[in-house]
């Protein structure tokens, strides 16, 4: 990943709504509606959030909040389209890059920013598990998520890969995500978290840190 995606990558352990700050003075609507919906769904629970109450935090109207979203469960469908859209667009890149190991240490490290920033969400969903799995949205989640699971292993492994190949990318992908959801917190400085796992990622994919700066969705 080159610096300038470094830099807009949140501080280990920290994950955020894009456009979000703690007061939400200002920044797209959307996005801070999104960010006030994680803090009260965390505070709160999925259930006993209104929107009257995303509305009254966020400091607007419930008609300026429906220009947005009609529903809750658009807000939470809002959400994780936005991380598959974000997992997408990295395939889409990867595709039309060569399979060496560098590019290999670009996708891992790109796709480590992607699910640290989205980790919160992620607790959201698992922490609202019962509330959450009834939607309409969420029927077609896992199906989903493993569609694209098999894009990222594609583009991290030869084509015709073996088995054993494919499997040791599809660890080093749950490796990362495991990594950022239940270790966030042990990290005892920013940082520490994305060497440690991206050092066993790289590992179970045969991948390395490129030697020059690259932007994958350039």
């Amino acid at each position: 990943m080159d610096q300038a995606m470094r830099d807009s990558a949140p501080a280990a352990g920290r994950a955020r709504v894009p456009g979000a700050d703690a007061a939400h003075p200002r920044g797209d609507t959307r996005e801070r509606i999104q960010a006030v919906a994680l803090e009260l769904f965390a505070e709160q629970g999925y259930e006993k959030t209104s929107l009257r109450e995303i509305a009254e935090r966020l400091g607007v109207t419930k008609a300026a909040l429906y220009y947005h979203f009609k529903s809750k469960e658009d807000i939470v469908g809002s959400l994780v389209e936005d991380y598959f859209g974000q997992i997408d667009a990295l395939i889409d890149w990867g595709r039309d890059q060569p399979r060496t190991g560098e590019m290999r240490g670009l996708v891992l490290d790109r796709y480590f920013s992607i699910v640290e920033d989205g980790s919160e969400v992620f607790r959201m969903l698992q922490q609202n598990q019962a509330a959450v799995s009834s939607l309409a949205s969420a029927k077609h989640r896992s199906e989903l998520f493993r569609e694209r699971m098999d894009g990222l292993v594609e583009i991290l492994t030869e084509p015709d890969a073996p088995l054993a190949g494919q499997v040791r990318a599809a660890v080093a992908l749950a490796s990362v995500s495991f990594g950022c959801m239940f270790y966030a917190e042990r990290a005892s400085r920013p940082g520490e978290l994305r060497e440690v796992v991206l050092d066993i990622a790289f590992g179970l994919a045969g991948a390395r840190a490129a030697t020059e700066p690259a932007t994958p969705h350039s």
